[in-house]
């Protein structure tokens, strides 16, 4: 367990529960802080993939947990989000991402089951939509204190509508190119 990627990638997931704790803690300063929790997470994955392709330190397991690491702070960042936010115009792009990190997940077993992994492999659709949805959830904790402008959530808010319509069609994009494999 000396890749250095690895143990950022498990970094991330660590956070997890030091997020959720930041965010439900009962100070002034909380959104602020789960904002600059989640940032960091944010920050170790991209660091993750770049260390690991800068030093040839890519290695399966890394590929398998990268992902996962992702959409599990994406996923419970999101939950708490709306579970602090209980409204529609919050509910549905939620919905969205959360539906397609799971279809994807699914698809992307299946396909490895196949052995045509390599068919739905992470694109550049896929890694723009994974920015966004970072800058937006971002935007969307920082908003939630009271010492920044309204402003900084509703901007957030409609960050997390562009990106879950490129969620949505980055999905579209794997489920077309995984079609011809898939045997109904």
């Amino acid at each position: 367990m000396n890749n250095i990627p690895n143990i950022l990638t498990l970094s991330r997931i660590a956070l997890i529960p030091v997020f959720i704790a930041c965010f439900y803690w009962p100070y002034i300063h909380a959104p602020l802080v789960s904002a600059a929790i989640f940032a960091l997470a944010a920050f170790t994955d991209w660091l993750d993939g770049y260390i690991a392709r800068r030093l040839n330190l890519v290695s399966p397991f890394g590929a398998f947990l990268d992902p996962v690491a992702d959409k599990l702070m994406v996923v419970i960042v999101l939950v708490v989000l709306l579970q602090a936010n209980p409204e529609l115009v919050l509910a549905l792009p939620v919905a969205v991402i959360i539906g397609r990190e799971i279809t994807v997940s699914a698809l992307r077993e299946w396909m490895a089951e196949l052995g045509t992994r390599k068919v739905v492999k992470v694109s550049v659709l896929g890694k723009w939509k994974t920015a966004l949805q970072m800058l937006s959830i971002l935007m969307l904790l920082a908003g939630g204190s009271s010492f920044l402008p309204a402003w900084i959530w509703l901007l957030g808010l409609g960050f997390l509508y562009i990106a879950s319509i490129m969620t949505f069609w980055s999905m579209v994009v794997y489920l077309k190119a995984a079609w011809p494999s898939l045997d109904w």
